[in-house]
């Protein structure tokens, strides 16, 4: 059966867009965890013993997929392939799940949760990023179901951009550390619906932060990466914030003292390999070879000129890791779906 799933995902990996079954196959993963309370991780804070109470009951909308951040991205993915994918299988009970989730009622307990005072910081920014991500994804569709469910996850949405506006300016130094604090990806999703939802205020919060912590960078380590629990490139999130943020001549420039390697075309960049699949932080490194992927995919598309010599870099990340995301082993499949998704949405841009 591997050998069939290694194949299956080895054919479509070139490919710019999904088919259906290869939708339906990435479908599943997210499908099976968003209704799933138990394993969970509640990232809480607890002030007293009233506070301990089941993951559904804390949060209603996102309780399942093992963490509040993994189940936003679960819904994201399934949102992303019912509108690119008319004929996904299992249509309206994936829809039917969604609309259960993000009823009404279950985003007022979210903003309950979050507006808690002890609870500022739950899911800052990583949480926040995917979350505006998912909205965005709602709201760019023409499906039914997503414009309903914007409207009720907007006062969400709209409780972290103004977070977002609250804290950044208190964030005296970047973090950049390859997991869930990193600064720079704790911001792109939120530049990108800013920008399409023309908030104005999120945006110029975003462009002079990023622009106060980042623009001094130089000579990124790219040889220290990875870390052993790595998901995320901090090189490369960093590339990533400042190449929405700058103008294309001002990237150059800067990206070209930030990030020399990337202008080489004799530079070679090793995948990440995982040692234990079934042990959850070992296998973030599956996450880190989807992430880069992305994040390449997203400089040839928009700077094909400078960087398209990096596409082969960009498939061999992305291929590496494309079996492990339905290998039976929870610790990978309940996040990895997703990953592996927006790695197929920057490439699907690339002309």
């Amino acid at each position: 059966m591997k050998t069939i799933v290694f194949f299956f995902f080895a054919s479509i990996s070139f490919a710019q867009s999904l088919t259906t079954d290869q939708a339906n196959h990435l479908a599943s993963l997210p499908v099976k965890c968003i209704q799933q309370e138990y394993p969970n991780k509640l990232n809480q804070l607890l002030l007293n013993e009233t506070e301990l109470l089941a993951p559904k009951a804390l949060h209603p909308a996102f309780y399942g997929c093992f963490d509040w951040h993994s189940s936003v991205h679960g819904h994201w993915s399934l949102v992303y392939l019912l509108s690119k994918h008319r004929d996904l299988k299992d249509r309206e009970f994936i829809i039917e799940k969604l609309k259960v989730n993000l009823s009404k009622e279950n985003i007022a307990a979210e903003i309950a949760y979050f507006e808690k005072s002890h609870e500022k910081s739950f899911e800052r920014t990583y949480g926040w990023n995917w979350l505006l991500k998912l909205q965005h994804e709602l709201e760019i569709s023409d499906e039914v179901f997503a414009q309903e469910l914007a409207l009720n996850l907007r006062p969400l949405t709209d409780l972290i951009v103004e977070r977002y506006i609250e804290f950044l300016p208190k964030l005296l130094y970047p973090i950049r550390a390859g997991t869930h604090s990193n600064s720079a990806f704790g911001l792109t999703n939120a530049w990108d619906y800013a920008v399409f939802s023309n908030h104005t205020a999120l945006q110029d919060c975003i462009k002079a932060n990023a622009k106060r912590l980042f623009i001094e960078d130089e000579n990124c380590p790219f040889y220290w990466e990875p870390s052993g629990t790595d998901f995320l490139s901090p090189c490369m999130e960093e590339l990533a914030i400042m190449q929405r943020i700058l103008p294309k001549n001002e990237f150059i420039v800067w990206s070209k003292k930030f990030a020399p390697q990337l202008f080489s075309k004799n530079w070679q960049w090793e995948v990440a390999k995982v040692s234990d699949r079934t042990d959850g932080h070992l296998v973030h490194l599956d996450g880190l070879n989807f992430s880069r992927a992305w994040n390449l995919y997203h400089l040839i598309a928009n700077y094909p000129k400078e960087f398209s010599h990096l596409k082969d870099m960009a498939n061999n990340h992305f291929t590496f890791s494309l079996p492990s995301i339905v290998d039976g082993n929870y610790e990978g499949e309940h996040w990895l779906a997703s990953f592996a998704l927006r790695a197929f949405e920057e490439k699907s841009k690339i002309k």
